[in-house]
């Protein structure tokens, strides 16, 4: 028992000391010096109007502002991630997006569950950001200056 005693604090220590899983796998904000403006919208339905909107919401911000002054990031999860499934018809529509500036983030989590419950890992294009969870993603991006936006 005095061994324990002795030990703990320094066990406790060294465990205070290792990242998190979460801190491990952060995405960086994007690099975008400019923005003025900064959007997360949000999708966690596989609902194609909802995806459509999404994909509407973030031209009309680029075409509104100058695509240098506005940080848009789209972060998906649970059923929002078909939207980057390689046979979605939005891909060219997510793609374009992607070319001009706006991220577009799949939730690992999601992707992991989903190949727990099919036995195979989904695929997704590779236009996508993966982060490791979603709504962290968000909190993320709220915490940093980011209007949250729910289409």
């Amino acid at each position: 028992m005095k061994n324990l005693r002795t030990y703990l604090p320094m066990l406790i220590a060294a465990l205070l000391l290792i990242p998190s899983p979460a801190s491990a796998q952060q995405v960086p904000l994007q690099d975008k010096p400019f923005a003025e403006h900064k959007i997360v919208l949000q999708l966690s339905e596989n609902d194609p109007k909802k995806q459509g909107l999404v994909i509407s919401v973030a031209n009309n911000l680029l075409k509104f502002y100058d695509p240098d002054k506005v940080a848009i990031e789209v972060v998906t999860f649970g059923p929002g991630i078909d939207l980057l499934k390689p046979d979605n018809p939005n891909r060219k529509a997510v793609e374009s997006l992607v070319a001009q500036g706006v991220r577009v983030d799949i939730c690992l989590n999601t992707v992991d569950t989903l190949e727990r419950e099919t036995g195979k890992r989904p695929e997704f294009i590779s236009a996508a950001t993966p982060v490791q969870v979603g709504v962290a993603q968000i909190l993320l991006l709220t915490e940093n200056g980011y209007t949250l936006v729910r289409p």
